[in-house]
């Protein structure tokens, strides 16, 4: 693969991105269901690392960490090493344990999420900030709030995926 190549294949996963990231920001974000908002950038970094694999995945979970961020709300900079060790490992998981196919995005989106809200719980757990009962509703909710979503970030990256010109393989 060239480097023209590679620039274009990445750079069509980036304006990919664009409209999961307007949906949830834009449009999701105004009308929460029963008060909860999907997150939809992480399921793009688990749709991205089942299609093209670890390297790939880390790589888009890198930059989608760097754009969660400055979109979420006291994320800070443990958010751009979360979604690069997600892609990393939803990757990995893809590569050698599960089939890289929608069944294996939508088991490795349950279980990203799973791990992104439990990172989010523990230290507010420490400090007894709110109850677990509390967190887990919330948690729960949004996990299987955002589930909705994974066959249309799915199908939007599947696309891409099936145009771009090969795997990216380091």
């Amino acid at each position: 693969m060239t480097r023209h190549d590679f620039l274009v294949k990445w750079g069509v996963y980036a304006l990919a991105l664009l409209p999961v990231w307007f949906l949830e920001c834009y449009i999701l974000a105004r009308y929460p269901f029963y008060g909860i908002k999907p997150m939809l950038l992480p399921l793009a970094v688990v749709a991205v690392a089942v299609l093209e694999g670890a390297s790939g995945g880390a790589g888009f979970g890198l930059g989608v960490g760097l754009l969660g961020t400055a979109v979420y709300y006291h994320t800070g900079g443990g958010f751009v090493v979360l979604m690069t060790l997600l892609g990393l490992g939803t990757g990995l998981l893809t590569q050698y344990v599960l089939r890289q196919d929608f069944l294996g995005c939508l088991l490795c989106s349950a279980l990203s999420l799973g791990i992104l809200d439990v990172t989010r719980i523990l230290p507010r757990l420490l400090y007894q900030r709110e109850s677990l009962e509390a967190m887990l509703r919330v948690a729960g909710g949004e996990i299987l709030w955002s589930l909705v979503f994974t066959p249309l970030v799915y199908a939007i990256f599947l696309w891409v995926f099936r145009r771009v010109p090969k795997r990216t393989h380091f």
